[in-house]
């Protein structure tokens, strides 16, 4: 995550740490690039041994995960209270699981896509650089301009 403004009530967390947080979700975005334009889509994913795996059908996230495309997957959530939110970023190459024991693992069954369609193709993104930060929600008082009277 790049930001040269941290403030400090923000905090980089360890590879550790955004583990942590991506268990505690199951919903992220897959980013990815499709010609001279960046890509987003909605998935539920679970990280799975140290990679995260995906369900997706054909099209261009196939086709990317196909073509050895570096992708991103980000995932954010925030504390019951609404008082701290976090934010991870894996990034890595991703590829098609093919063996038959790895696609009836119990945790890989759990794995159900939310969209009608077919999804028979499992991803697993092994990350080569992982990244999170945990910051406090600020009122909007100090970030929306005052109004004018």
């Amino acid at each position: 995550m790049e930001n040269s403004e941290l403030r400090p009530d923000t905090e980089v967390l360890s590879v550790h740490e955004c583990w942590k947080y991506l268990r505690s979700s199951s919903v992220g975005r897959i980013a990815l690039v499709r010609g001279d334009s960046p890509e987003i889509f909605p998935v539920n994913y679970l990280p799975d041994e140290g990679t995260v795996i995906f369900r997706t059908g054909p099209g261009t996230k196939l086709d990317a995960v196909m073509a050895g495309q570096v992708i991103a997957l980000e995932a954010d959530g925030f504390n019951t209270y609404g008082t701290i939110a976090w934010s991870v970023i894996v990034k890595g190459l991703a590829e098609i699981v093919t063996e038959a024991e790895e696609l009836q693992e119990s945790s890989v069954m759990e794995l159900s896509p939310w969209e009608a369609g077919a999804k028979n193709h499992l991803v697993r993104i092994t990350p080569a650089e992982m990244s999170g930060r945990r910051f406090v929600i600020s009122p909007p008082s100090q970030w929306w301009p005052p109004r004018d009277s």
